[in-house]
């Protein structure tokens, strides 16, 4: 696999046609997700990812990767996830099940090769997999549809495992701590960092001016507000894949904590100097951001970049997604999903098609000042008044 060009970004030293395959250098991470906050253009990226989702596909496609190579299997076989599929239809170099001790023999930022599936460390071959190509990738994707039954019964099981352990709270609210920002028959805007949360929140500016919504971003999502040019007011979740600029903004920090108590992402607050409230619960994040406004009297919860379909629950990698069917049906038609407002509702007013409008109302008017005698009164008056202007002009030069 050639790279055309003698350079790529991230390069160390090496021109690209010297030596077969890709040289740049590597970024490894076991968290795709935190990987991609420093992934640089034309860097390699190196991680430890069963089942690749699209969310994080996508997220590695934006950086302009130059290759990837996963340690894990891109396709497991439990659902057809659309990430191996997405990067080589973007024509990334993708390399499956590759040697796990590459995480050992490679460091973070050090010029690598790869060819052919090969991965060299200088003159040493340090790992291997096997190249995705796009028959490859669809025939991984048929077997996975066919085994999608297991993982639904799996989902039915988890489903009732989450009401034995958590019927109090998604039930009678019990557990959901008490806040300081009031909600109480506002609207409240939560964003996930989930499929076009951009395009989405883009499309609900007017909304947002006309309702000045609380606004929860849940981890990512609290990134996803300030990018957008917005403020969260409250930032839910374990703080693992949220910025040190959005969790000093000034927003009510709320934890994800276990059910028993151990919540890692409360160090991560305290080293920032901030506090932050404790809400201790088996579902998801995005889960407890929806049962925290509902709980606290919220008119009308909408929702951005959260998961509905079976799809985005097993996409998302939790056998725990079971708990945001729930949450979804305990809250019912106070809950709005915008996922996909955006393709729903695009403006189908052209440029030329508003200049024309504005054209032809102008020629209106105009008709209509010539034609009635109110018109032409106005016209006169406006004729005396520039007559009136030219010579106050005029007089000034003479």
């Amino acid at each position: 696999m050639k790279v055309p060009g003698n350079k790529l970004p991230g390069l160390r030293g090496r021109k690209v046609g010297d030596l077969p395959g890709l040289t740049a250098v590597a970024r490894i991470d076991r968290r795709t997700k935190r990987l991609t906050k420093r992934l640089r253009p034309g860097e390699i990226a190196i991680i430890d990812h069963v089942d690749v989702d699209r969310v994080s596909a996508e997220a590695l496609v934006a950086c302009g990767v130059a290759a990837v190579v996963n340690v894990a299997a891109g396709i497991s076989g439990r659902y057809p996830n659309l990430g191996p599929q997405i990067l080589v239809e973007a024509g990334i170099p993708f390399v499956d099940n590759a040697t796990p001790e590459l995480f050992e023999r490679v460091a973070d930022g050090e010029t690598v090769r790869v060819c052919d599936g090969i991965v060299y460390l200088g003159d040493d071959m340090v790992g291997k997999g096997d190249v995705a190509t796009e028959e490859s990738v669809e025939a991984a994707m048929a077997e996975a549809r066919a085994g999608l039954s297991v993982q639904i019964e799996a989902f039915a099981v988890n489903t009732m495992e989450y009401v034995r352990g958590e019927g109090r709270l998604l039930i009678d609210g019990v557990g959901v701590p008490e806040i300081r920002t009031p909600i109480e028959g506002r609207h409240v805007l939560i964003v996930v960092r989930g499929y076009h949360y951009k395009e989405d929140i883009a499309t609900l500016r007017p909304y947002i001016r006309e309702y000045r919504p609380v606004l929860i971003g849940v981890d990512g999502g609290a990134d996803a507000l300030l990018e957008a040019g917005y403020l969260p007011d409250v930032i839910v979740g374990d703080f693992d894949s949220v910025s040190a600029k959005a969790l000093t903004c000034g927003a009510e920090l709320i934890v994800h904590a276990y059910r028993d108590g151990r919540a890692p992402g409360l160090e991560r607050v305290h080293q920032l100097g901030r506090e932050a409230v404790l809400f201790p619960a088996t579902g998801t994040s995005e889960d407890i951001a929806m049962l925290l406004a509902d709980d606290k009297g919220a008119e009308l919860i909408v929702a951005v970049g959260t998961h509905w379909t079976l799809e985005e629950f097993l996409d998302k990698g939790r056998s725990g997604m079971a708990s945001t069917f729930l949450t979804r049906l305990r809250i019912g038609s106070k809950l709005i999903d915008a996922k996909g407002v955006s393709r729903l509702y695009r403006s189908r007013i052209t440029t030329p098609q508003l200049l024309l409008l504005v054209g032809t109302a102008l020629v209106t008017m105009g008709v209509a000042l010539f034609s009635s005698p109110i018109g032409k009164t106005w016209l006169n008056g406006q004729q005396d008044l520039w007559n009136a202007f030219i010579f106050w002009l005029v007089g000034l030069f003479s």
